[in-house]
């Protein structure tokens, strides 16, 4: 029972804001969302066509891109640690550590599926719709449905 409660807290969210703010107060997001939207489209990140090169291994476009993202990542979080960052908000940014378990790589695998498959990921799946490609509307439906079904069911698998 008591491993279980541990493997629970590693899956939910620690950083949660305690800020209460007015609905106006996330337009920020509204802004950084579109900024990223059309950084999306320019790199060709929302492009079928190169999601397809790079599950073929025919280009080095999106792993570049890909690449570049996991070394920011990696600097981002070297310099909150070191000199110890703070939220928007002032609040402090705790890193917990993360226990790994086998389903993350069937998720990652079945992502990666679906990636293939649909040429969409969560990310560029918005900016496509907003691009005009209304057909991957049915890819947001369907991740839609997935995060529901897990939901649904996470108390009952293992984790």
């Amino acid at each position: 029972m008591i491993k279980e409660k541990e493997q629970y807290i590693y899956t939910t969210c620690v950083n949660e804001s305690t800020a209460n703010h007015p609905w106006y107060h996330n337009l920020k997001y509204l802004a950084a969302g579109i900024i990223f939207g059309i950084i999306f489209v320019k790199a060709e990140v929302i492009s079928w066509f190169r999601i397809q090169e790079m599950f073929r291994l025919q280009s080095f476009h999106m792993y570049g891109i890909i690449g570049s993202a996991v070394l920011v990542g990696m600097i981002s979080v070297w310099l909150i640690k070191k000199f110890k960052v703070k939220s928007i908000d002032g609040e402090p940014i705790t890193l917990t550590p993360k226990t790994f378990n086998k389903g993350q790589i069937y998720g990652g695998l079945i992502f990666g599926f679906g990636w293939a498959i649909t040429g969409a990921c969560p990310g560029p799946l918005f900016a496509q719709i907003g691009t005009g490609a209304l057909a991957v509307s049915v890819t947001l439906l369907s991740a839609i449905a997935g995060t529901w079904v897990y939901g649904y069911f996470r108390d009952k698998l293992p984790h």
